[in-house]
C-alpha cells in the first residue's frame, strides 16, 4: 500500500507537465537545450543596466 501511495504521489506531484500546467514553471526544455539557454540569458544580464528611481523622500532630521 506504501508504495502504491509513493507511485500515485510521484505521478501527481513530480511531473514537470503537472508542474507548468499550475505555473509553478515557465516552460519544460530538452536537456541539449540548457546551455544556449543559460548562454543566452547571461548576454542579456551582462548589458542590463537598472535603473533606480529617485529617492521621494531623504532621511529625516532627528
Amino acid at each position: 500500500m506504501k508504495k502504491a501511495f509513493i507511485e500515485q504521489y510521484r505521478e501527481k506531484f513530480f511531473n514537470p507537465y503537472r508542474a507548468a500546467d499550475v505555473g509553478q514553471i515557465d516552460e519544460i526544455i530538452e536537456p541539449r537545450e540548457t546551455r544556449p539557454r543559460l548562454i543566452r540569458a547571461l548576454e542579456v544580464l551582462r548589458t542590463k543596466v537598472q535603473l533606480n528611481p529617485s529617492r521621494k523622500h531623504g532621511l529625516l532630521p532627528s
